[in-house]
């Protein structure tokens, strides 16, 4: 039986979730079929070499513990150690940047700049916010009347959209399994069951396509706008946090088959 480092903070405060709960239901799950050890994502890097693969979840934002994270994927890709999710991805793990590449590729994001040589590429809005290039749980968001007023030190700015509602599309490898969303706009944890529709399926794979993971989670945020276009918000490749409990009975056991299968291949294929 393969040998799994299930990494997670399960001591992790999470507004309007619980982290904790959603690994030791999925870490119990992959002991069916793997000999599993829990550590906290700055034990990582000491503990991998003794395990198969290794499995990154709910660790946090890492923008708390940048220079430990840095050190285990230069240590996992140097020794090639099997990671779930694969640490190819161009997403969120390795920060914003990817919201202003599609944006200027033309993919449907919400408008991204990241210079004040850019400006005028952002339409007018009431609003505008400048996050972090490398930030996640809303960590250092702030708010600006005009985007001129960005410092643009590692910062994108986007326009504040005036949108109807979330929605989450969740992956495991190339195949979606479910999709939730948000009702209620100012209730972003608040989810529902959100049955997509072909046109929505199309948008969340198209990123999905983009990105280079063949084995991981991941999930797709957008918005909807009034005039009913979707635009990603968030392209979550690192440690998306999968609400699981607001699934039905069967979505879930499919997940975590799909999941155990993923891992088993991408294991497999380090032998």
């Amino acid at each position: 039986m393969s040998t799994l480092l299930y990494v997670s903070d399960l001591s992790y405060p999470a507004k309007g979730r619980r982290y904790c709960d959603e690994d030791i239901y999925l870490s119990a799950r992959m002991r069916a079929e793997f000999d599993v050890a829990l550590c906290h994502p700055l034990d990582a890097a000491n503990l991998m070499s003794g395990f198969d693969v290794v499995v990154v979840r709910n660790s946090g934002p890492v923008i708390h513990y940048p220079a430990p994270y840095q050190a285990f994927r230069t240590a996992a890709l140097a020794a090639g150690t099997p990671v779930f999710n694969q640490l190819t991805g161009k997403a969120d793990m390795r920060g914003k940047q990817y919201l202003i590449e599609l944006f200027q590729a033309g993919y449907p994001v919400i408008p991204t700049i990241d210079r004040p040589g850019d400006l005028d590429r952002l339409p007018p809005a009431k609003q505008f916010v400048a996050k972090p290039k490398f930030g996640a749980d809303s960590v250092g968001l702030t708010f600006l009347d005009s985007p001129e007023q960005a410092a643009f030190t590692d910062q994108l700015v986007q326009p504040r959209i005036d949108f109807r509602y979330e929605v989450s599309f969740y992956f495991v490898d190339r195949t979606l399994h479910y999709a939730l969303y948000a009702p209620d706009p100012a209730r972003r944890w608040q989810l529902q069951r959100y049955e997509p529709t072909e046109a929505d399926r199309a948008f969340a794979q198209r990123f999905i396509d983009w990105n280079d993971i063949e084995h991981g989670i991941q999930r797709v945020d957008a918005c909807r706008t009034p005039d009913g276009e979707l635009l990603l918000v968030e392209l979550e490749d690192l440690n998306p946090y999968l609400s699981l409990d607001l699934v039905a009975e069967a979505e879930r056991e499919a997940f975590v088959a799909a999941m155990t299968r993923s891992i088993q291949a991408l294991s497999a294929a380090h032998r």
